[in-house]
């Protein structure tokens, strides 16, 4: 859930809307309801202020010219008067009680209630009335209008009486707010369905702005999406001349520049692959020429002074690189071009290893290192160019052997019923993070100004990347300074896949001191295989 309202701009805008909306309604309505219940409040203690001075009046009147004198006509004068002002008739369902004041100890006439108990009169309104007996005492309390019933709200109103020869009286009538309630209770139906209609007009009203705005913004997405693709004629109407009117017209003029550069570096590209490849054919002649002048001159130096015939073998070892070189880059020409052909077949790599092993043995015997193989006892059978594999090999046991300082280099071979691995460590210098993010890119060296046994162009490694790649396959390489480097070469035993994800890091080699890592790189890394294209086959 959380997921969907983090990827989804309506699911946002729609939920933070109708919560918004929700809170603004419940507090304006919370606030409106009380403003109402208050108003019916006063209105109520107004009206019961003024009709509870009548009654008083009434009975105040009724019991100053009354002529009963005797105990029992004074009490149903006062019954008379309390069943008056609770009858039946009386207005909004007013009862009554005449109690003897808290001083009055006569005891002429006793307690008379109707339709209340004498025990919701609060205490403070008795004290109220004995210490001002001239004016009213209001309260709003609830009361129970009868045993069993439940206790409602009702406003108090208690006033001082004088009953001849019986002394002061409490008169306390009360007036239940139902009509209040019953209002108070209709107020909030019709605010529970004002909300809930103003609720689904504010989603509504959501909705419309969401679909207003991101419907333009889906279509930007989309349109990006394309780009990304690769469909660079993707393009927005434009419509108007608001804002996302602004944003098609500001992304098109995008599109536009991307499409421009693009055109031109790929323009530029192929301009520059072409010069590389004819530059790289043209100089084939008079590097043929140059190479046959040199063999003739480098068989005779004997007959040269010696200035001469230094000259003659420093002229042949630098036409051997000239021709690698040359190799190298119609090669390249070729990747750049998607001309490169790959022969693939089935056969076992573990005779190619070991041939590029042994083909790197006498520059490991110059330099004194030792060359530890470790493969499997069974054949490990890989549909694969033997051509462009051993040359990623020798390219990679050549570089190991000239940067391991005359430590050891392991070669290990590991293999699944899917993949083969072939991992070539060395326990050298190693290569720092940036170094081993470049170590990949054309004409780049770790040190330049490093001497090297066997010279080189800087095209190797780009150049076994490029086969690999071809294979379907992945070559990579980890390391750390201090620790040497290790190169591994991942490749599909079948022609029909490839190796879809770039596979796990390759772990960098304990240091120059302590044993071997052959266990660790035997151990093929998990990957993710795909059905090869028609380009990848």
């Amino acid at each position: 859930m959380l997921t969907w309202w983090r990827g989804s701009l309506r699911a946002r805008v729609v939920t933070s809307t109708v919560l918004v909306g929700t809170l603004l309604a419940l507090l304006l309505g919370t606030l409106l309801y009380q403003q109402v219940s208050r108003g019916l409040v006063e209105q109520a203690v107004d009206s019961a202020e003024r009709d509870a001075s009548q009654q008083v009046a009434n009975a105040q009147r009724a019991f100053d010219s009354t002529d009963r004198r005797d105990d029992s006509g004074l009490r149903g004068l006062a019954e008379e008067q309390i069943q008056s002002m609770s009858g039946p008739s009386a207005a909004d369902g007013r009862r009554a009680l005449l109690l003897p004041a808290l001083t009055n100890t006569s005891g002429v006439v006793e307690r008379m209630s109707t339709g209340v108990l004498a025990e919701d009169v609060p205490g403070e309104l008795r004290e109220a009335i004995a210490q001002d007996p001239a004016n009213q005492q209001v309260m709003v309390v609830p009361v129970s209008l009868g045993e069993g019933q439940e206790r409602t709200a009702a406003v108090v109103v208690g006033s001082r009486v004088s009953l001849l020869r019986a002394g002061p009286y409490d008169l306390v009538l009360v007036y239940p707010l139902l009509r209040e309630q019953e209002t108070l209770d209709l107020v909030r139906q019709l605010f529970l369905l004002g909300g809930l209609g103003l609720l689904a007009l504010a989603v509504g009203l959501a909705l419309l702005a969401t679909r207003m705005v991101t419907r333009p913004v889906e279509e930007v997405a989309k349109a990006s999406q394309e780009v990304a693709q690769g469909h660079l004629d993707e393009r927005l109407p434009v419509v108007g001349s608001d804002e996302i009117a602004q944003l098609a017209t500001s992304f098109n003029t995008m599109a536009d520049s991307i499409q421009h550069q693009i055109r031109e570096l790929r323009s530029l590209s192929q301009l520059q692959q072409r010069f590389v490849s004819d530059v790289s054919h043209e100089l084939r002649t008079p590097l043929t020429t140059m190479r046959m002048a040199g063999d003739v001159l480098h068989a005779s130096r004997e007959d040269f002074a010696a200035p001469v015939a230094r000259s003659a073998e420093l002229l042949d070892q630098e036409m051997d690189r000239f021709e690698e070189l040359l190799a190298e880059l119609l090669e390249i020409s070729r990747f750049d071009s998607g001309a490169a052909t790959v022969e693939r077949h089935e056969e076992d790599i573990l005779p190619t290893v070991v041939a590029a092993v042994q083909g790197v043995q006498t520059l490991a015997d110059k330099v004194g290192t030792t060359l530890r193989v470790h493969v499997p006892s069974e054949r490990v059978e890989v549909c694969m160019d033997g051509r462009r594999v051993s040359r990623i090999l020798r390219n990679l046991l050549t570089n190991a052997v000239e940067h391991g300082e005359g430590l050891p280099v392991d070669v290990t071979v590991a293999s699944n019923p899917h993949v083969v691995s072939v991992s070539v460590r060395d326990h050298g210098i190693g290569l720092t993070e940036e170094q081993r993010h470049q170590v990949f890119d054309r004409f780049w060296r770790a040190d330049p100004a490093r001497t090297r046994t066997t010279g080189g162009t800087g095209l190797g490694l780009a150049i076994a990347q490029e086969d690999a790649r071809v294979h379907g396959g992945w070559l990579q390489v980890g390391s750390r300074p201090g620790e040497g480097a290790c190169f591994r070469l991942m490749l599909p035993r079948a022609h029909t896949h490839v190796i879809a994800d770039e596979p796990p890091e390759v772990p960098s080699g304990p240091g120059p001191v302590g044993g071997t890592t052959a266990a660790r790189d035997a151990e093929v890394p998990p990957v993710v295989l795909a059905l090869a294209t028609r380009e990848d086959d």
